[in-house]
């Protein structure tokens, strides 16, 4: 096999080329590389913790390639850094935490998921409180802020997780599979006893637009749940203004809802979150079934235990067969050299 970099058109076009009896077959594997991102100025978000209820100030700074994404809490004399990575998960419980020498931030998924919808790979996220702020309860307002603070490309190559095997998590009737696959997109089922809910399901992949599809999809609860959440130190920063809140009929909210389907969109834009947890963007279909928190988790630890189940890749494209020599001729390349 030989590894060559083609430049077409001022990008760069990474090719695996297969030679096959005496070089009358090939097999080309095309595929744009990408830049890593980054943001071009800090930008700051301040709001109530959904579970401390505390008022909380996130600051997101630029950051160098390779950083990746890392949470400080500048709140305790050491500022403790700690890496958004699924090894650095210390709880699931409600929301997910992540810990570094007894050092925790919890409340990291919408945050991951914004980052990830927008392909963010390095940022320095500065947090003066326990958890990230709720703000709507959904991504959409971290889109936003990031948006502002406007988008930078890193010049270093954006690394891919490539899923090689099947991979599955379950915990009774709730289950997660990943599929191998050279994009990514993911479907999501959910089952609740209530009227406005029931069952549902979502799709969405990376040809979509996650800022219109999944961004704006909020947390949600049970007004008959609120007792017992505040007696175990969970939701006390939860209202109207941060969640969908139903009773046994209606959504509370005076607005309503912002999709007919916006509950399972919202398990969708978690798991998402989730799965940046993995270190850098997924290629693999996933699909969910009555996950969360810690079926994601558990999932991203599972596929990274082992090597063979995935490879690290600059660029993910797809097979293109050549029969003849000749048709090469027609491919506009401008340059040709290893790597």
């Amino acid at each position: 096999m030989l590894n060559l970099l083609i430049l077409k058109d001022n990008k760069n076009f990474p090719v695996q080329i297969v030679m096959a009896q005496q070089l009358r077959s090939i097999c080309l594997v095309m595929g744009i590389r990408k830049l890593q991102n980054t943001i071009k100025h800090k930008v700051m978000v301040s709001g109530v913790g959904l579970h401390s209820g505390k008022t909380i100030h996130c600051t997101l700074h630029p950051a160098t390639e390779n950083h990746g994404i890392v949470f400080v809490r500048s709140d305790l004399a050491s500022k403790p850094k700690i890496p958004a990575h699924a090894s650095n998960v210390v709880r699931t419980q409600m929301c997910t935490t992540l810990g570094v020498e007894g050092a925790m931030i919890s409340t990291v998924e919408h945050l991951m998921a914004a980052l990830a919808g927008l392909e963010i790979d390095n940022v320095l996220i500065e947090v003066d409180g326990p958890e990230l702020p709720i703000l709507d309860g959904s991504s959409q307002m971290f889109v936003d802020a990031i948006l502002k603070a406007g988008l930078k490309s890193n010049h270093a190559p954006k690394k891919y997780l490539r899923l090689k095997k099947k991979i599955t998590v379950r915990n009774g009737d709730k289950w997660m599979v990943a599929e191998p696959s050279n994009s990514f997109s993911i479907t999501g089922g959910i089952e609740f006893n209530h009227t406005l809910i029931g069952k549902q399901t979502f799709a969405f992949s990376e040809n979509q637009n996650f800022q219109s599809e999944v961004a704006s999809a909020r947390t949600f609860g049970f007004i008959r749940e609120v007792e017992v959440l505040h007696k175990n130190g969970f939701a006390l920063g939860a209202s109207l203004d941060n969640a969908v809140v139903l009773d046994e009929a209606t959504v509370l909210n005076p607005d309503g809802l912002r999709f007919t389907d916006e509950f399972v969109r919202h398990k969708v834009l978690d798991a998402i979150g989730d799965l940046a947890l993995l270190g850098m963007q997924i290629k693999a279909d996933i699909s969910i079934h009555k996950s969360g928190h810690d079926l994601h988790v558990e999932l991203a630890r599972k596929i990274l235990e082992n090597p063979a189940n995935y490879e690290i890749v600059e660029y993910v494209g797809t097979p293109v067969h050549i029969n003849t020599e000749e048709e090469t001729a027609d491919l506009p390349l401008v340059a040709v050299g290893a790597y």
